[in-house]
């Protein structure tokens, strides 16, 4: 009676472990099984400061939700605020030097245009008055000379009383006139000819106001593109001031902090990390001689360690394109026509359809169905 009994118990248990084992090897046939998978989140950041500076205020600690957009730490802008003042000053005071520039300008150019103009006109007119001058010196050079011909002529013939006295005064008298007229128009030429040299002058100081209308110019250029430069800047430091202010990118809670204020950081440094825990997947690191049947969309179940067990449905959604030893910082060197084979393993994106309880890091394992 009791050996039949232990047969029968031997026989059970044969039966119970081939049923097992068969379950096994079916359930790993029709699942593509690992346990390299993780839960992870697309919306995890480390937030850091553009800025250098002394943190001021810390106004969110570790395991707090926060919303987009709210503030959770701030630099002390002082240093920041005392530069923009200064360079608003240096942009006051340039932009009102520009001002005054082109309002010098603005007199010159109209004082320009109007001395061109008379010194233009007066050279032509005195020109022409010089020119109808020298004729009418010349022609009475000309007359001057026949009269003291006669005049000479008239003396001879008073002195043998062939003519009358008074003939020889006319003819002396409209010499004399008419060597006194060309004296009077000579130093009208000489008038004439100093005052075209005035009007010379004052072309030519027109022209230097030309040249300091055209320095002008360059210096307004000069100042425009200082105070462009300096506007820049004035650009830069508000942007520098408003990052001083540290807000959240997205909705999230505050997975770590980082430091504690005061303290001085560089730019770059961390303060927060954040994470949006409604952004969670599970990532698979699924060896290559598992992918047969896998494909996106085959159904998947997730099992997490930490809570006990706990299965999460889910679905593939992508496959990595490349294995992940693809972008290895030191890839394997097979130059030489050593190689190992050695089992690749691709990265496979899993959605799941509930994340509640779920925390990014937490290992699991996962059974993809294979089709």
């Amino acid at each position: 009676m009791g050996k039949k009994t232990g047969t029968v118990l031997i026989l059970i248990l044969v039966l119970i472990f081939g049923y097992a084992g068969f379950e096994y090897f079916h359930f790993r046939s029709a699942n593509a099984v690992s346990e390299a998978a993780f839960i992870k989140s697309d919306c995890l950041a480390n937030l850091t400061f553009k800025v250098d500076g002394k943190v001021t205020k810390m106004l969110k600690d570790e395991n707090e939700p926060v919303k987009k957009g709210e503030l959770l730490a701030l630099i002390d802008p002082t240093d920041l605020n005392v530069s923009k003042k200064e360079l608003m000053h240096r942009i006051e005071g340039l932009a009102n030097s520009i001002e005054a520039m082109k309002m010098k300008k603005s007199r010159l150019k109209e004082s320009l245009s109007l001395k061109t103009s008379i010194a233009g006109s007066d050279m032509e007119s005195l020109s022409m008055k010089i020119e109808s001058l020298e004729y009418r010196i010349k022609a009475a050079e000309t007359k001057l000379k026949k009269l003291e011909k006669d005049t000479a002529r008239y003396a001879s013939m008073l002195e043998k009383n062939l003519i009358a006295s008074s003939d020889y005064e006319t003819i002396r008298m409209k010499r004399d006139s008419l060597s006194d007229e060309i004296r009077g128009m000579k130093k009208e030429y000489r008038a004439l000819q100093a005052a075209k040299k005035g009007a010379a002058e004052g072309y030519r100081l027109a022209k230097v106001t030309q040249r300091m209308v055209a320095e002008l110019e360059k210096g307004i250029l000069a100042k425009e593109q200082e105070l462009d430069a300096y506007r820049q800047s004035l650009v830069e430091i508000e942007n520098k001031i408003g990052y001083t202010h540290l807000y959240a990118p997205f909705d999230g809670i505050i997975a770590k902090k980082y430091i504690e204020a005061p303290r001085v950081l560089e730019s770059g440094s961390p303060v927060y990390a954040l994470i949006d825990t409604s952004s969670l997947y599970c990532e698979v690191l699924l060896s290559e001689k598992k992918m047969k049947g896998v494909k996106p969309g085959n159904a998947a179940t997730v099992t997490v360690d930490a809570l006990g067990g706990k299965e999460f449905e889910g679905k593939v959604e992508s496959i990595a394109p490349t294995s992940a030893s693809t972008f290895s910082l030191v890839p394997r060197d097979i130059a030489s026509g050593e190689f190992t084979k050695l089992d690749q393993r691709f990265a496979i994106r899993i959605s799941l359809k509930e994340i509640e309880r779920l925390r990014a890091g937490m290992s699991a394992s996962v059974a993809i169905e294979r089709r």
